[in-house]
């Protein structure tokens, strides 16, 4: 963790001993009683966490906050919902890039079974965001929307800025040409593992997005998917 992150209320009370927070903090930051550490609180300041106590069951630690950081840029990732693993990763490395939006919508090629995974079922997919912004020295996690169709998904979007999905089969335009400078928002569309079908890319069509192309290259959808938000925001000079 290159960033301690603890939710809002957290804050006031003592952090038990067995939470992966202070096992971080006493086993491999190796702080004692007296030392300081880089602190957040999700979605709000940063800070410095000062460890005060250390007790058999809990740790006593204070806390001195900075200002709240601005707000993430509008970039919106669109997914076709993809097996569990996959879902893991693009939730960690799409909040470490800074994605402000996550959309996770069953498309024509998900399988069924995917939307029951204990991820999503149990709520856990929330902490592969907190992994990836302590990953970034940010507090900022993105909004994520999960089990909706493809089609209720995109009706979400925002109303105005660029629509791009990645396709490898039937891109007009490579999606660095189709990035342009500027502020408005931007939604990045990726398929699910097995790609769009022609459904898909009809519905996609019909809500103005653009097929736009990462190269000639078959990528992993997680690779795909941190290739495209990389590129994307370096275009429009959000890096």
């Amino acid at each position: 963790m290159n960033l301690i992150l603890f939710e809002a209320g957290e804050t006031l009370d003592p952090l038990r001993r067995t939470d992966p927070r202070a096992v971080h903090l006493l086993d491999v930051l190796r702080r004692k009683p007296g030392d300081s550490f880089d602190a957040g609180i999700v979605n709000g300041p940063r800070g410095r966490g000062r460890l005060e106590l250390v007790e058999p069951d809990h740790l006593q630690i204070s806390f001195i906050w900075g200002q709240a950081p601005p707000a993430l840029e509008p970039l919106t990732l669109l997914v076709g919902l993809p097996r569990p693993q996959t879902a893991r990763d693009i939730l960690r490395d799409a909040t470490t890039l800074g994605v402000a939006r996550l959309v996770f919508a069953s498309a024509g090629r998900t399988e069924s079974g995917y939307a029951e995974s204990s991820l999503w079922r149990d709520g856990g997919w929330r902490r592969h965001l907190l992994d990836g912004a302590a990953q970034a020295f940010d507090t900022r996690v993105p909004e994520v929307t999960h089990g909706v169709e493809l089609a209720k998904a995109v009706s979400g979007l925002p109303a105005h800025g660029t629509r791009l999905a990645l396709d490898n089969y039937e891109a007009t335009v490579a999606l660095m040409d189709a990035v342009t400078p500027g502020s408005e928002p931007l939604v990045l569309a990726i398929g699910p593992e097995r790609g769009w079908t022609a459904d898909d890319r009809e519905l996609l069509h019909t809500n103005g997005f653009t097929l736009a192309s990462l190269g000639h290259r078959v990528m992993r959808t997680e690779t795909a998917a941190a290739a495209a938000i990389t590129l994307a925001k370096a275009r429009r000079g959000w890096l």
